[in-house]
């Protein structure tokens, strides 16, 4: 019987082991095509400048600020909603139907495809708020499809937090809040900001739903407020591959385009891993 355990045993972990190689590799091989077909296009001069001559030549400085611009909007729209959702969710709301209503939204929300986002944001907050196309419509649909992300990663964050830690405070004379805010929250903030950040930097990637709410063809202006369009890397690479004047004559950009968002996207990834390591070291000390 034990021989026969551990002969499963290793089939399961050589199937996890091959599983894990396949993505490896699959990645490995995205990062080969784009790298070497993009690294050429990579200079000051694309970094710096707005595109030119119908987008055909100069850089994507403005397609950068504008990423950045709608992820800051996502960010503080999305994180402190979501995180208070969950404190209320794990830490508050009577576990009844109620609250499994609730949760059955949030996982259903997170199901919804980009472009119902990007169709529901024009609708709300281009026309009926009247915000038009700008960095503010953008962000604020980001956030909510994010949201759902955000609200999960936290509520598995603060459900990792042992319960003597509650029962602790509390029977020190900590009231439920000063617990949740002196205890719980510092314990469970490597992963609530973890999850958070990661969430976020999928949506720098999103294209359907700022190609309708933030995101615009072409300016050259920088946003002088996030009631600006702007331009972003991800529809700008979708703008260059499909729409573009000279497809064929634009491909290095486009790869090139793909390789900065990548970049962008691997430095918030990297970011919140390292945040994540500081804290938990200042949480041991």
């Amino acid at each position: 019987m034990i021989k026969q355990r551990l002969i499963v045993q290793k089939v399961c972990f050589s199937f996890l082991k091959i599983a894990a190689l396949l993505n490896g590799a699959a990645l490995a091989v995205i990062l080969y095509f784009i790298i070497s077909r993009g690294w050429r296009a990579i200079s000051w001069e694309f970094l710096s400048q707005a595109p030119r001559d119908s987008m055909t030549a100069g850089g994507i400085l403005p397609c950068i600020v504008g990423t950045m611009a709608l992820c800051l909007v996502t960010i503080f729209v999305a994180l402190p909603i979501g995180v208070a959702s969950a404190i209320y969710l794990n830490e508050y709301a009577s576990q009844g139907k109620l609250v499994r209503f609730i949760r059955l939204g949030i996982n259903n929300l997170a199901g919804v495809p980009s472009i119902v986002f990007g169709l529901f944001g024009l609708a709300f907050f281009c026309i009926v708020l009247k915000m038009g196309v700008s960095a503010a419509s953008g962000g604020l649909t980001l956030g909510i499809m994010t949201l759902p992300v955000i609200i999960g990663a936290s509520e598995e964050a603060l459900k990792s937090v042992p319960n003597t830690y509650r029962e602790a405070s509390l029977a020190m004379g900590a009231s439920k809040w000063q617990t949740i805010r002196k205890v719980v929250l510092p314990v469970a903030f490597p992963g609530i900001i973890t999850g958070s950040i990661l969430g976020i930097s999928r949506a720098a990637g999103e294209t359907a739903p700022i190609m309708y709410t933030g995101a615009v063809f072409f300016t050259p202006d920088l946003p002088a407020s996030i009631l600006d369009e702007v331009m972003a890397l991800p529809y700008h690479i979708y703008v260059l591959a499909t729409a573009g004047t000279q497809i064929e004559a634009t491909r290095h950009l486009q790869y090139g385009t793909a390789l900065v968002l990548i970049v962008l996207v691997f430095g918030m990834n990297l970011s919140a891993i390292i945040l994540r390591s500081k804290i938990r070291k200042n949480l041991r000390i």
